[in-house]
């Protein structure tokens, strides 16, 4: 079976441990005789946080991704390097040279240096990000959105003058703990983008197409904006079911709460679903199928227009866990993982 699975950072990471412990695959690096699985499984990875920061290129959700699935990511931060230091980002420090609110660890610069290293050689992010899986062999193809630079900006309120402006989602994210009102989300740089080698040919080959429990906007949203994926996810003959990163009207990590509002979406399972859109009600609605936590009230007759809804249990609180809702996908994607 081929599926593809759409998804931003941390939860996206954690999901893709199900998908692949859901065909039989281990949830960390690739098992021997990998080549010879009848299944593969291809991560179409937001871009979009990507952000340049003393001169190398930081991917956050590919690195995650990348990390999570060969065994090297600190489990408890969910992000960065286990067994971690941070001497650089202390020397940096003491020189007062800036953007101490986003920190490096001293690993996890290493693979940043390559990044850029070979990103200045002229070679594109999705051979770079080839190359750095070849060390940690995550038993995911794992795609970059675009090669094009894209990066998300949101619109705020200076706190202290009240001027409008743009400013990198990272810094609003991170910097400023989305405590900002956003006045919008832009991805720049998408219009003219192009989908990475690879990408549009998955969709249009896939027996199922799975949206991560992924932040809609920033992530999922940022994958979309790319001319010619929601198309492909429109026109794929595979169906689309969608996870729902909303449990008890709450994310279920990060601010995606702050990013719904900012579009207009209320933070609901529902409202999300109506966000994608069913592609029987819709000429670019994106599901087929929508899965929400056990006794939302999207899980109603009705509550998602023309799409299949199911509710079960979405709280990743470990591989099995997640396994289970990445079955309830499948099924629901009417394939048979057996």
């Amino acid at each position: 079976m081929k599926v593809v699975v759409v998804v931003g950072g941390v939860g996206g990471a954690r999901f893709l441990q199900g998908v692949k412990h859901a065909l039989g695959l281990p949830s960390v690096g690739s098992a021997q005789g990998a080549a010879e699985s009848p299944h593969e499984i291809v991560a179409i990875v937001n871009t979009g946080d990507d952000v340049w920061l003393h001169g190398l290129r930081i991917c956050p959700d590919l690195d995650t991704c990348m990390y999570t699935l060969g065994g090297g990511i600190d489990t408890g931060r969910g992000w960065g390097r286990t067994g971690e230091t941070w001497t650089v980002k202390d020397e940096l420090a003491a020189y007062d040279a800036g953007s101490d609110w986003f920190g490096l660890g001293d690993k996890d610069i290493a693979t940043h240096l390559v990044r850029t290293r070979m990103l200045r050689a002229g070679y594109p992010l999705s051979a770079v990000t080839e190359a750095l899986c070849a060390r940690w062999r995550p038993g995911v193809r794992l795609l970059p959105m675009s090669d094009d630079r894209v990066e998300t900006h949101v619109v705020v309120d200076e706190p202290d003058s009240g001027e409008r402006r743009a400013i990198h989602f990272q810094e609003w994210w991170i910097r400023h703990q989305a405590k900002l009102a956003a006045h919008s989300i832009v991805p720049v740089g998408a219009e003219e983008a192009t989908a990475a080698p690879g990408v549009l040919d998955a969709i249009a080959g896939a027996d199922a197409v799975l949206l991560a429990p992924s932040n809609p906007v920033v992530s999922v949203g940022t994958v979309l904006s790319v001319p010619g994926v929601r198309t492909a996810l429109v026109k794929t003959g595979a169906r689309i079911v969608g996870v729902s990163p909303i449990v008890n009207d709450r994310p279920v990590r990060g601010m995606a709460d702050a990013c719904l509002t900012a579009i207009g979406v209320a933070t609901t399972a529902e409202a999300v679903g109506r966000h994608y859109g069913s592609r029987r009600h819709s000429a670019e609605g994106l599901l087929d199928g929508w899965l929400v936590h056990t006794g939302d009230p999207a899980a109603l007759p009705g509550a998602v227009p023309d799409v299949d809804v199911r509710a079960v249990p979405l709280l990743m609180s470990d591989v099995d866990a997640t396994a289970g809702m990445a079955r309830a996908a499948f099924s629901l994607a009417g394939v048979s993982v057996e």
